[in-house]
């Protein structure tokens, strides 16, 4: 592909090259209004680590994709799955309210952040959904902690490099901070008023999926909890890698909705609802 298409392909997609947070609105997604909602921080070995629980029931992490924070990744639904969870949403390292720490980005890492975060708030087991490279995560916990999980959603994620268009990774390359939309740059901004910290984040992310391995076959096959996989029609990620995938995942289901990478969480109109609701069959057991 020429660099001018290559280019205005990442203009439109925005921060999709690096598999993070696309939606179809320009503005940072309201809050709701929770009850029942609390927040702090938790000391994880050097990681002063942001989460916040609303509602009440049986525990459902929510894990945002790169550069997004609990509000951007899911304001739209934290209020579905309130009315029968307990929701513990988490800021990783570098993003929102959790501030860096002088340590390489890795999944692996982040999987025994929130692990770690778990164990003290007394969480022996809970389901988890993941956008993203929260997806990346997500499956990360599935693999390292498998004991504290009993249903993962993987929401716009990959394990392979292959699993991705053609243009993908080399617009990695190509991408700035400027492309990082303006609802992303200002909900980082709007916590943390550290505009060298926006950078920081943005350039560990962006290395993070520069040097990304593919995941080992066999430590994906190996889990067992039960998976929903989703992606937009329209994802960065191919409807054939999705569906090779729910066949290889020994107890797995599969969704494909309209829409871009993330337009089922953080777009206009009912699809989040909607889609939140779809999830919430799947946790439910139907």
């Amino acid at each position: 592909m020429k660099l001018p298409l290559l280019m205005s392909r990442l203009s439109l997609t925005l921060w999709l090259t690096f598999a993070l947070t696309l939606a179809t609105t320009a503005q940072t997604l309201p809050a709701t209004a929770q009850t029942d909602s609390s927040s702090g921080y938790a000391q994880v070995g050097p990681l002063k680590m942001y989460y916040e629980i609303h509602g009440k029931g049986y525990p459902l992490v929510l894990i945002h994709g790169g550069g997004s924070t609990i509000g951007t990744s899911f304001g739209h639904v934290i209020a579905v799955f309130a009315q029968d969870h307990m929701v513990i949403a988490v800021e990783l390292q570098a993003h929102g309210h959790t501030k860096d720490i002088e340590r390489p980005l890795s999944f692996q890492q982040d999987a025994d952040d929130v692990a770690a975060l778990l164990g003290q708030l007394h969480i022996t087991q809970a389901d988890f959904y993941g956008f993203s490279n929260g997806g990346q995560t997500a499956m990360m916990i599935g693999i390292r902690h498998p004991s504290i999980v009993r249903k993962l959603v993987i929401a716009s994620a990959f394990f392979k490099r292959s699993a991705t268009y053609d243009w993908f990774w080399p617009g990695l390359d190509h991408a700035t901070l400027d492309m990082m939309p303006k609802y992303l740059r200002d909900a980082y901004l709007d916590i943390t008023h550290d505009s060298t910290g926006l950078r920081k984040m943005f350039n560990r992310d962006a290395t993070r999926m520069k040097n990304f391995h593919d995941f080992p076959d066999a430590d994906v096959k190996a889990v067992q909890a039960p998976v929903l996989l989703i992606i937009g029609d329209q994802d960065i990620i191919k409807p054939e890698y999705s569906v090779a995938l729910s066949r290889e995942l020994p107890h797995a289901r599969l969704i494909i909705l309209p829409g871009r990478h993330g337009e089922y969480l953080e777009g206009s109109g009912s699809l989040p609802r909607c889609a939140a609701e779809m999830v919430e069959g799947f946790l439910n057991g139907q």
